[in-house]
């Protein structure tokens, strides 16, 4: 019996510090202070970048004591939307090649994270509700976009044919869940339309949900579709070249992280507000999905080793 109670009484301790550990690592007031990230706007009294601490973006000044900042992000997200067009309709061209319509998927939803940043990361002049709607839609196609590129690794093993009505669907599907689920978290966060997802500024402004959402969760799904891909590459098609492509993409993509999360202050104390981290890691990111369309095109071509069935879309 004594054996019983302290098995329970450790078992709810290691519960309870493997909670303190997860909730140590959520949004707080940190993450905002540090670095451009669009679930701030969500979070922050004004629904801005500002009001955390630290160094603050100056941009350009216009009236009503309004201002234009990360001018070099706008820039690079409007770079980034024409390149993933070009690669898209590169896509199109490619006819024989595996989960091509899935590929043109994931660049869609590139594009339209480009997009949204350009308004949540890029500090246009805009009204708090219509900053909120971006941020809502940003933050709920990231996750989306990082699943169905996790997807895209399961379709290389052609489990189900790929293009067909039943490989697209169960792709937008699932996306779409994941979307609706995580934009209506981040919108009532910001809107407050219930008090379940309200941030505390008491508390630095924790946040498990959108925590797990917007950062664990695409995490999880990237590293899968790594190590997914590696196994294909190096088991099944037996190459080492799109090896190298493919630890490019997550060579670039972490870099592009560190700027963000690590470096930023650093930068924006250097420049006195011109630049953070953010510019470096749209950059980054940009490059890295151009190597993963790079290392898609390498093992996607009209000697593809594994027996598949026609698609069902040209």
């Amino acid at each position: 019996m004594c054996l019983v109670s302290l098995s329970a009484r450790s078992f709810e301790t290691l519960r309870l510090r493997a909670w303190a550990a997860l909730t140590s690592l959520c949004f707080t007031q940190a993450f905002c202070r540090d670095s451009t990230l669009p679930v701030c706007n969500v979070l922050s009294t004004n629904h801005d970048q500002r009001g955390f601490g630290g160094c603050e973006l100056q941009g350009i000044p216009l009236s009503d004591n309004r201002y234009l900042g990360n001018l070099g992000s706008i820039l690079l997200c409007g770079i980034a939307i024409a390149v993933s067009i070009l690669l898209l309709l590169r896509s199109e061209r490619k006819k024989a090649a595996v989960g091509r319509r899935e590929m043109q998927l994931f660049l869609l939803g590139y594009i339209i994270i480009e997009i949204c940043e350009i308004f949540t990361v890029g500090e246009f002049p805009l009204g708090s509700t219509v900053r909120i709607a971006f941020t809502g839609i940003h933050i709920g196609m990231i996750i989306a976009t990082t699943w169905i590129l996790l997807l895209n690794a399961v379709v290389g093993y052609q489990i189900l044919d790929d293009g067909t009505p039943l490989s697209l669907g169960l792709m937008l599907i699932s996306g779409a869940v994941l979307f609706i689920g995580t934009g209506y978290i981040t919108l009532d966060t910001g809107l407050h339309w219930t008090n379940e997802f309200v941030p505390n500024p008491n508390d630095h402004y924790r946040n498990i949900a959108l925590y797990v959402l917007y950062q664990l969760a695409p995490l999880i799904f990237l590293v899968a579709f790594f190590v997914l891909e590696a196994v294909l590459v190096l088991r099944i098609l037996g190459e080492i070249r799109p090896m190298l492509y493919l630890a490019g993409a997550a060579i670039l993509f972490a870099l592009g992280q560190i700027f963000n999360y690590v470096i930023s202050p650093y930068i924006c104390n250097g420049t006195a507000g011109k630049i953070d981290g953010a510019l470096f890691e749209t950059l980054f990111t940009l490059l890295s999905v151009v190597m993963i369309w790079i290392f898609w095109s390498s093992i996607t071509e009209d000697d593809w080793p594994i027996a598949s069935q026609p698609t069902g879309y040209p």
